[in-house]
């Protein structure tokens, strides 16, 4: 891993250079003073979304989810305990396949909830289906190089 790493206020959308050392002493934002990791999902959308994916250099789990799905609602509560488990080591966000069909469209979601893990700005790995955090927590590690 790199000593310096960037990552995006889920805030202030800036852009922050902060010591791989630093991470899991919750460093907070440069410029808007709150914290980097908040240990929840952070909420992407249009405007947002390529900032996080090309800017930070942490892995990004993305939750492809909507408000009427079933299996999105089962999920959610997961998909949260899994944020506080695995930050500062990999970003974890949730885009609302409603309010932006147009992202939904572009990684080509046809099934929800898919989560889609990115490392460097590319799809690294996608799943199609509720799971349990346990599970989201052995798939991520299962993707991702040690």
């Amino acid at each position: 891993m790199k000593n310096d790493l960037h990552l995006v206020c889920p805030h202030c959308q800036s852009i922050n250079r902060v010591p791989t050392a630093k991470l899991s002493e919750h460093p907070n934002c440069g410029r808007c003073q709150q914290p980097l990791f908040t240990g929840e999902p952070i909420e992407l959308t249009t405007a947002t979304f390529a900032r996080h994916l090309e800017r930070s250099d942490l892995p990004l789990l993305v939750d492809f989810w909507a408000p009427w799905c079933g299996p999105c609602k089962m999920m959610a509560p997961q998909f949260e305990q899994a944020a506080s488990l695995l930050e500062p080591k990999v970003r974890l966000a949730k885009v609302n396949t409603e309010a932006e069909p147009h992202l939904a469209a572009q990684f080509g979601i046809r099934s929800i909830p898919t989560l889609i893990l990115f490392r460097g700005g590319h799809e690294v790995a996608r799943q199609a289906g509720a799971m349990g955090a346990q599970d989201i927590m052995r798939w991520v590690a299962s993707q991702l190089p040690r």
